[in-house]
């Protein structure tokens, strides 16, 4: 059994009125009335303090993550028009230039080593860029 403490509080006369309107029916009491709307106010203090605890922080991340969406729309904008810039310029390789396709079959493989390298040691080409402005 719940130990249960008497207050007194003082309450105006229209919510005092709608308390007495609520207890008149069968199965309520003012007690109990009172326990389910102090208890359900408790409630909603305690999500707003977790609000108040990680909501900056909250926001300070979804501010990270939409600048790190926006970049990535950037960069992948500029690849495409890059290649499609790129694709537009070269003229294509005869058929039977077996050297011409063998000298860009080596730049690609280069290209993809040199990625690979960057992307593992955690290096930004754009930003060492920006550093040195």
């Amino acid at each position: 059994m719940v130990e249960k403490v008497r207050h007194q509080l003082f309450l105006p006369r229209p919510i005092s009125d709608r308390l007495e309107a609520l207890a008149a029916k069968p199965g309520a009491s003012k007690s109990s009335i009172l326990v389910d709307a102090v208890t359900a106010w408790l409630n909603r203090r305690g999500g707003s303090e977790l609000d108040d605890r990680f909501g900056l922080r909250l926001d300070r991340l979804s501010t990270a993550l939409s600048r790190i969406e926006r970049d990535g729309h950037v960069t992948l904008e500029t690849l495409a028009l890059f290649i499609r810039f790129e694709l537009s310029i070269q003229a294509p390789l005869a058929e039977n230039d077996a050297a011409g396709r063998a000298l860009a079959r080596d730049r690609f493989q280069a290209f993809v080593m040199q990625v690979g390298r960057q992307v593992a040691a955690g290096k930004r080409t754009l930003g060492q860029t920006e550093q040195h402005r």
